[in-house]
């Protein structure tokens, strides 16, 4: 397959496309990765050198890939950090012109705006744009339970009140959430889940809930589900493969002592899923 990936790009590290780019391309998919900003580094680290790349600037760099015809084999398109209000334009305008040139194409929006322990880490400006301007344009969608939250104004936390809220982003337009992050208050111990939604299921898988903070396993999530399921056609197929890619990087991650995302080091984890998570349906 063939994916457009609009995210942003660091020199160091792990996040955005340089998280999503290389499992992609180890799974055998060619991508062309579109940035939005070029960081130093992720700005988790408080400081950061580099621009924020002008709408036009990148609404330029996806003129020029449709000037070269390729635009009716693109197979999905992906989003994440856009880093202004304005990218939002060029986003939903990019996904228009793939979708015109090939009706089948598929768009993956990652909602980044935050999460539950930072609270939102982007500027206010660009979640209710993503709200009301991205989301309806969406295929899919792969917000964490923060995010799926201020994109319903709703409060998941159990199983029943994330399903509602997933039920409500899906009448946004997106015919499938992944929620990568479910924090429900009945799980076991020092476990997380991710949860898949569409109409005609839910599926859950629950995994090790691993010390780590990791900047960028969102988007890497996002990246490898997206493939995943327009690969498999099958959601429940598609969480239980990322889940295991996911955690098999984190492991890699805290092996090697590194802050940083070890997608390189995890890369096995990414080409040949140990598929060791149970999926387990849930409606």
């Amino acid at each position: 397959m063939r994916f457009l990936s609009i995210q942003s790009f660091v020199a160091y590290g792990h996040v955005g496309n340089s998280a999503a780019t290389f499992p992609l391309q180890r799974l055998g998919h060619e991508v062309w990765p579109v940035p939005t900003v070029v960081f130093s580094n992720h700005t988790g680290y408080g400081a950061w050198r580099g621009p924020l790349l002008p709408p036009d600037d990148v609404r330029a760099v996806v003129t020029g890939i449709e000037e070269r015809g390729v635009l009716e084999s693109c197979d999905a398109v992906l989003s994440g950090y856009l880093g202004g209000p304005g990218i939002c334009e060029v986003v939903v305008d990019a996904v228009e012109r793939v979708k015109k040139a090939n009706p089948e194409a598929t768009y993956t929006c990652d909602p980044v705006m935050g999460n539950a322990t930072s609270g939102c880490f982007v500027d206010l400006a660009i979640p209710p744009v993503i709200r009301e301007q991205v989301v309806p344009h969406a295929d899919i969608i792969t917000p964490n339970q923060f995010e799926l939250g201020f994109l319903t104004d709703t409060t998941p936390d159990a199983l029943e009140s994330t399903l509602s809220s997933a039920d409500a982003a899906m009448a946004m337009g997106p015919s499938t959430v992944l929620v990568t992050s479910v924090l429900r208050p009945d799980r076991p111990e020092d476990t997380i889940e991710m949860l898949a939604v569409t109409g005609e299921g839910a599926w859950v898988v629950r995994t090790p809930r691993l010390p780590i903070k990791a900047n960028g396993s969102g988007d890497l999530t996002s990246a490898l589900f997206t493939a995943h399921l327009r690969t498999t056609g099958s959601p429940a197929e598609a969480l239980g493969l990322t889940a295991s890619s996911v955690v098999g990087v984190l492991r890699a991650t805290i092996d090697s002592g590194e802050r940083e995302l070890q997608i390189v080091l995890g890369q096995e984890a990414i080409a040949s899923p140990a598929n060791e998570f149970e999926v387990e349906r849930v409606r």
